[in-house]
């Protein structure tokens, strides 16, 4: 690699250091305590993967920058000089070993927030090339094609068509004056085609009004995970601009945690401004029909079950209760994990993990902490709201040879609706 692309990764990790950052690292006590909160590092025990660690690059070149101390310890030599071969070894605890779960900021003493300072650092990586080719493959594919994983429109279209023969009405497209635009992920339209089906059903049981944009229909930033704030702008830009040529008054991110960060907290910071219209997860949209009485079922699971807990969604999005009042509609035998909520363990493959194949083997050690999870409560089945986790989830499974399916609650919900006459799509 030429000087000239590792000073501009450099000067793009330098410009990255802002002033959140540099309290974090002027604060750190070096307690360890993250440590304990990260499955890369409770599962492997290597220390390499302490979260703090992990920015070691970052905080010495603000040492060498911005303090005193610093300044007088490059001047003199004695500060290690950070260089392309280091970045390189690096890749690996910034986009293999750490998923932005944000668990290891949650029990940090003085708050600081790592998977923050995770996030800046991709972009100073990313700027010096040593972002990993699965996310600059699904990054390109995202912005030349529409979607990370290559599916065009026509792709959705189709799918559409089938369900429509199932459920007996239009699912609409392009709906100008619509209440609700719903978006969709690539892994949800490849991996899990029952989910537009379960949404259709429960739109047309509501009576509200929905449409998907053919302009618009992906969720997945791609940017956000590979750390390239100008890719994750453009991709949130083409939503933005759909959802106002559509006139909706609420976009619903889909069972995807870095898909409803991307758009609901991130988006408006990386646009500069307020959207005109609501972003709410799937969830929060159908715990509002359950509190209007528009979500109506009848019956129950027998099995014993859990739900897992996506850490964008639950940790660093809030969506908290509204996945737990839905389940208690339909599951007579639900119960919780010894950590669950705001403090579960990630599944192990968020955060871009999964589009790196180099990260393959970690993800699934990763698993093991999941999988002791399970190990404790014996459940019959396992619920969750991300269709990332889900994939995950049911890799770590077969691979441990644990018989325990996975299914989404949006689909388990339209599987115990109550039949009605609307006829509203």
């Amino acid at each position: 690699m030429s000087e000239a692309t590792l000073e501009r990764g450099i000067k793009a990790l330098k410009e990255q250091i802002d002033a959140p950052v540099a309290s974090f690292f002027s604060s750190c006590v070096h307690c360890g305590m993250c440590a304990e909160a990260c499955l890369f590092y409770t599962e492997t025990g290597n220390p390499k993967y302490t979260p703090i660690s992990k920015v070691e690059p970052m905080r010495r070149l603000w040492e060498q920058e911005f303090t005193l101390i610093g300044r007088i310890k490059k001047l003199l030599g004695l500060s290690k000089k950070i260089t392309d071969e280091e970045l390189s070894e690096w890749q690996e605890l910034v986009y293999n070993s750490c998923s932005m779960c944000g668990r290891c900021t949650m029990v940090c003493p003085v708050g600081n927030d790592i998977t923050y300072m995770i996030r800046k650092f991709r972009e100073g990586m990313s700027a010096a090339g040593h972002a990993p080719e699965g996310l600059i493959g699904a990054t390109t594919r995202a912005i030349q094609i529409g979607s990370p994983m290559g599916v065009k429109f026509p792709a959705l279209k189709a799918q559409a068509g089938h369900v429509e023969k199932e459920v007996g009405f239009e699912i609409p497209f392009d709906k100008v004056g619509a209440e609700y635009m719903l978006l969709m992920s690539s892994m949800e339209i490849m991996n899990y085609p029952e989910y537009l089906g379960a949404v259709a059903r429960i739109f047309h049981q509501a009576g509200k009004s929905w449409t998907i944009s053919s302009e618009a229909f992906e969720a997945t930033n791609s940017g956000i995970q590979i750390g390239t704030s100008d890719l994750a702008r453009e991709l949130v830009n083409r939503i933005v601009e759909a959802a106002e040529k559509l006139k909706v008054k609420t976009v619903i991110s889909p069972e995807c945690g870095h898909a409803y960060t991307a758009i609901r907290w991130e988006g408006p910071n990386l646009v500069g401004h307020p959207f005109s219209f609501r972003v709410r997860h799937i969830l929060e949209v159908l715990d509002e029909f359950r509190k209007d009485g528009l979500l109506r079922t009848e019956g129950f699971e027998e099995d014993k079950m859990t739900f897992h807990d996506p850490c964008q969604l639950v940790r660093r999005g809030g969506v908290i209760e509204q996945p737990r009042n839905l389940l208690n509609m339909v599951a007579k035998n639900f119960v919780e994990m010894d950590d669950h909520g705001k403090m579960n363990w990630c599944c192990g493959a968020g955060g871009g993990v999964s589009a790196n194949e180099d990260a393959h083997e970690l993800k699934l050690t990763a698993f093991k902490r999941k999988k002791a999870q399970l190990d404790e409560l014996h459940v019959d089945t396992l619920v969750t709201a991300c269709a990332n986790c889900r994939i995950q989830l049911e890799e770590g499974l077969e691979v441990n040879d644990m018989d325990i399916p996975v299914v989404g609650l949006t689909e388990m919900l339209a599987e115990h609706l109550v039949e009605t006459d609307s006829k509203q799509g």
